[in-house]
């Protein structure tokens, strides 16, 4: 096999293993569909969060340090999937409402369906040259929470 030909091959079997934090969305809608869509088997155990190839460099810096400073064993700050915003069930009906953009910031509302209707307010950052989530809230019922709020950030 000559040189070139070995090249390619291994750029080829390199791309085809690159991971799904590799995947660019280029519109808050696209990166919120996929985020909904995800099936949370396929993520990386070492990642702290499920979500990590959703989420902003900045989350899931925080989501490792709590991850970090928490004793084994023990949950940490986050003990629900805040993308369903509980411990179970399955977010059906997802609708996602109208970006509204600032620079490379944009705030989206999402609403579903989890037993109960879901609200649940998106911050998302441009970085990578695509979308991430910068933090997820839920500001309804008696309980309002932030992630970053959880995770002891105050941004």
């Amino acid at each position: 096999m000559r040189l070139p030909t070995v090249i390619l091959a291994l750029a080829a079997l390199t791309l085809a293993a690159l991971p799904a934090s590799a995947a660019t969305y280029k519109t808050p809608k696209a990166l919120l569909k996929a985020l909904y869509s995800y099936d949370t088997d396929n993520s990386d155990a070492e990642a702290p969060s499920p979500y990590s190839t959703f989420f902003s460099d900045h989350l899931n810096k925080l989501l490792q340090t709590d991850l970090d400073n928490t004793p084994e064993g023990d949950v940490g700050a986050i003990d629900f999937d805040p993308v369903i915003a509980g411990q179970d069930g399955a977010a059906s009906d997802v609708r996602i409402g109208q970006p509204i953009l600032l620079d490379d910031k944009a705030e989206v509302e999402v609403q579903f369906e989890n037993g109960e209707e879901v609200t649940l307010f998106y911050t998302l950052v441009r970085e990578h040259g695509g979308w991430k989530v910068d933090d997820i809230a839920n500001q309804k019922g008696d309980n309002p929470w932030s992630l970053s709020g959880l995770l002891g950030d105050a941004q």
